[in-house]
C-alpha cells in the first residue's frame, strides 16, 4: 500500500510482480546525474546491498532478508551477466548506513542498492558521493533524490500523474483536492496540484483538514460547499484506508456529495485491508496499483524459492538487480553510470515497467483500478513500455 506519510521510518510498499531483467530498448539521455565507475562487464560486478539487519525496530528483520531473497531471484533470472552480491547490515541507522557503504565502496563495489529508510540512503551517498559510486535507494521520500541517489520506492508524483491523466481522459478533470493539513498530506497536495498542472485536467479548488474525527467532520461541509461551488467532476483524497478515507467516504455521500454523482480518486491503495473493499463509500473509487498480473506472478516465484511471501517491498531489490543486470549487459564500461540509469525505455522491474529520471526519482507503470461489488477491478491496465500515452 502507498505509505500515509513520507517519513524517514516509512517506505512506501507496493511493488510487487515477476519480470524479467530485459532492458526495454537502448536509449542515451541526458541528466544531472551522469557520475559512475567504469566498469569490466566481461568479470562479475561487485554490486552492495545494504538491508536494515541489526535494527531494534520490529520487522527489520525479515525485510532485510526479504530484501536479500528478491536480489538472489533476481540474479538467477540474468542472462550472461554475473553480479557479486556482497550483503551489509545497517541496523536501520544513517551512521552505520555511511560506514558500510565507505566499507562497501573499498571492497569493490561498484554500485550500492539500498539502504531503505531515507535518511539512511542520504547518508550512504553523501558518504560515497566523492567516490563516483551511484545508490538505489528502496526509498520512496524523493526529498533525498538527486545527485547520486535515485528512489526506487513508488512516488506520490508518478500516482498522481497517472490518476489524474486518467481522469482528464475520461471527462472527469475538474478535480477537488482534499488533504490533511499535516507534512503527508501537504505532500500529497503537491504532488496532486502538480499532476493536474502537467496535464489537461483543472484543480476547482482544495480543501485542507486536521488528522482526526473532529477535523474531518469539521471539513465535510467546505467540502461539498467547494465541490458544488467548482462544478468538479472528482475529489482526490491524500487519506489512507487507515486514516480519515472510512470517514470521509460515509460522511460525505450523507452530506450529499455521492460517490455516484462524484467520482472518489486516492493517492494511496484502497484495497489494502480488504476489509476496505466492504465500504459503500468506496465502491467505484480509483487507486492506482501495480500490474496485478505481474505481482502475483512474482510473489509465486519468490514463495515456491523460499517458502513464504515476499516482504510487500522485497521486489525492489529485484527491480535493482533487474536494472543493474540488463546495463551490465550491454557490455559498456560506463553501463553503471547516471546517464545509462536514466536511459529513457526503463526497465522491466516485479510489477511491470520503470526508469529511473535524472533527478533521482522514478516512474513506474501503474495500473487504474476501481472497487465494483467490493472488488478491485483493473479499469485501465498498466503500460507495457514507456512509449504509449501518457509518457
Amino acid at each position: 500500500m502507498f505509505a500515509a506519510l513520507k517519513s524517514t521510518r516509512k517506505v512506501t510498499l507496493s511493488i510487487l510482480g515477476l519480470a524479467t531483467a530485459a532492458l526495454l530498448a537502448a536509449c542515451e539521455p541526458g541528466g544531472i546525474t551522469s557520475g559512475g565507475p567504469s566498469i569490466n562487464t566481461s568479470k562479475p560486478v561487485p554490486v552492495a546491498l545494504l538491508v536494515p539487519k541489526g535494527s531494534a525496530q520490529s520487522g527489520d528483520a525479515v525485510l532485510a532478508q526479504s530484501l536479500e531473497n528478491a536480489a538472489r531471484l533476481a540474479i538467477g533470472d540474468l542472462s550472461n551477466v554475473q553480479i557479486d552480491l556482497r550483503v551489509y547490515d545497517t541496523a536501520g541507522d544513517a551512521g552505520t548506513a555511511s560506514a558500510v557503504a565507505q566499507q562497501a565502496v573499498s571492497d569493490g563495489a561498484k554500485i550500492i542498492l539500498g539502504p531503505v529508510y531515507a535518511q539512511a540512503a542520504n547518508a550512504a551517498g553523501l558518504a560515497v558521493l566523492n567516490k563516483n559510486i551511484n545508490v538505489l535507494s528502496f526509498s520512496n521520500n524523493t526529498n533525498i533524490a538527486g545527485g547520486n541517489v535515485f528512489v526506487l520506492g513508488p512516488t506520490f508524483d508518478n500516482t498522481a500523474k497517472r490518476l489524474t491523466s486518467y481522469a482528464a481522459a475520461t471527462g472527469k478533470g475538474n478535480i477537488v483536492v482534499v488533504h490533511s493539513n499535516d507534512e503527508g498530506g501537504q505532500l500529497g497536495r503537491t504532488a496532486i496540484t502538480n499532476a493536474i498542472n502537467s496535464t489537461s485536467a483543472s484543480q476547482g479548488g482544495s480543501v485542507a483538514y486536521e488528522r482526526s474525527q473532529q477535523g474531518v467532520i469539521n471539513a465535510i461541509p467546505q467540502v461539498k460547499s467547494t465541490v458544488e461551488g467548482s462544478g468538479a467532476q472528482s475529489i482526490f483524497f491524500t487519506a489512507t484506508t487507515a486514516g480519515a478515507l472510512p470517514l470521509f467516504t460515509q460522511l460525505l455521500p450523507e452530506a450529499g456529495v455521492s460517490n455516484v454523482d462524484t467520482q472518489y480518486i486516492g493517492l494511496t491503495r484502497w484495497d489494502i485491508p480488504t476489509q476496505t473493499l466492504e465500504l459503500p463509500g468506496v465502491q467505484g473509487g480509483w487507486f492506482a496499483l501495480p500490474d496485478p498480473a505481474k505481482s502475483q506472478n512474482f510473489k509465486s516465484r519468490y514463495s515456491a524459492a523460499y517458502g513464504g511471501a515476499p516482504h510487500p517491498i522485497g521486489g525492489l531489490a529485484y527491480d535493482g538487480i533487474a536494472a543493474i543486470g540488463a546495463l551490465v549487459g550491454s557490455g559498456n564500461s560506463n553501463a553503471l553510470t547516471g546517464a545509462a540509469l536514466t536511459q529513457s525505455a526503463g526497465f522491466q522491474g516485479v510489477s511491470g515497467i520503470f526508469r529511473l529520471l535524472p533527478n533521482g526519482t522514478n516512474e513506474r507503470g501503474l495500473s487504474v483500478a476501481t472497487i465494483q461489488d467490493k472488488q478491485v477491478v483493473v479499469i485501465d491496465p498498466a503500460p507495457q513500455s514507456f512509449s504509449g500515452a501518457g509518457f
